[in-house]
């Protein structure tokens, strides 16, 4: 019976990697098509505000699941969200930060191509290795340390000479798309760590804490829309320019972080930096394939670059995320939603 249970496991962490890779390869196309194909540009705000919603509808399914039973389920969210105001003001924090970088994400891949995004969106790694030390007083190995210089030098590769893509006509800024990953690697290191840490200072079940975030962040992309196209929405309407392509991204985008936060306990690190590396690879391919994109020698060595320091960065080891004294152990890991 071990056998059997060692082949099933692994077909199951097999299946998370190729799940985890296809969604995030699809979303990172489809939405690079949709901000540079010739239809009319829908807001970013309102799909980052659509995505939010999802995401509450689907965290509350889950915990009415978990907890299965409605009385419990109905107690708990009276006590964890209509009774917590200080605890929804907390969290308050990572949705602003979220919903940063969501619209980030956005900007990024109106003026960079799919592949190039792909591999410097790989920068939020040594984004959040340091804010876990400086904000849970952790200590990284020094094959950690190696792995994140060696991802940085990769990404200075790729955006020396970024690979163009001759199949899109719309006019892109690629300075502008790489300050946009930069604000948004910077916006998912910290939101990440500082979530990790909500969890970590009580009991509350991760999915009362996810709708917790998420009613904050409804909030925050509200006023967003609001602040930065309201004028416009008024005029044109808030679904203005959604196409079949547009309801994609925001579905590979409201299941993919609330997947991948579930599946990461069930794998392991190295199955994550493979999924991140074929995701890369992918993300290349249907670049070439859909948007003409030109593979340059600086832009192949920087990917394989990144690739091997993801794959360094998750190998086992004892003191890598190794907790100093006075942190409780973290009975849930969770990746940047």
């Amino acid at each position: 019976m071990a056998p059997l249970r060692e082949n099933v496991h692994l077909l199951f962490k097999l299946y998370c990697l190729a799940v985890m890779t296809l969604v995030a390869a699809t979303y990172t196309i489809a939405l690079r098509y949709t901000r540079t194909s010739d239809k009319e540009l829908y807001f970013s705000t309102t799909a980052v505000c659509i995505t939010e919603v999802i995401k509450l509808l689907l965290s509350v399914g889950i915990l009415a699941k978990e907890t299965g039973n409605l009385g419990r389920f109905k107690a708990s969210l009276r006590e964890n969200v209509l009774g917590s105001p200080k605890e929804l003001m907390k969290l308050s924090v990572p949705s602003l930060v979220y919903a940063v970088q969501n619209n980030m994400a956005f900007l990024a891949l109106s003026n960079l191509d799919a592949a190039v995004y792909q591999v410097t969106y790989q920068l939020k790694i040594p984004c959040t290795a340091l804010c876990t030390v400086l904000m849970l007083n952790r200590t990284l190995s020094r094959l950690q340390w190696i792995s994140v210089f060696m991802l940085c030098g990769g990404v200075v590769l790729v955006q020396w000479r970024p690979a163009q893509a001759t199949g899109v006509v719309v006019e892109q800024n690629p300075l502008l798309g790489f300050g946009a990953i930069a604000v948004a690697v910077l916006c998912s290191g910290f939101a990440g760590v500082y979530f990790e840490k909500v969890l970590k200072s009580s009991d509350t079940s991760l999915w009362v804490r996810n709708i917790q975030m998420y009613l904050s962040g409804i909030v925050v992309t509200l006023v967003g829309v609001y602040l930065s196209d309201g004028a416009e929405i008024k005029e044109k309407g808030f679904f203005y320019g959604y196409t079949y392509y547009v309801w994609l991204v925001i579905f590979l985008a409201s299941v993919g972080g609330l997947y991948t936060s579930v599946v990461v306990k069930y794998t392991d690190n190295i199955m994550k930096g493979f999924s991140a590396a074929a995701a890369i690879v992918l993300s290349t391919i249907a670049s070439v394939m859909l948007f003409g994109l030109q593979i340059t020698l600086t832009f192949a060595l920087g990917t394989l670059l990144v690739c091997v320091s993801i794959y360094l960065y998750g190998l086992p080891r004892q003191d890598t995320t190794s907790i100093q004294q006075g942190e409780p152990a973290s009975k849930e890991r969770v990746s940047g939603v």
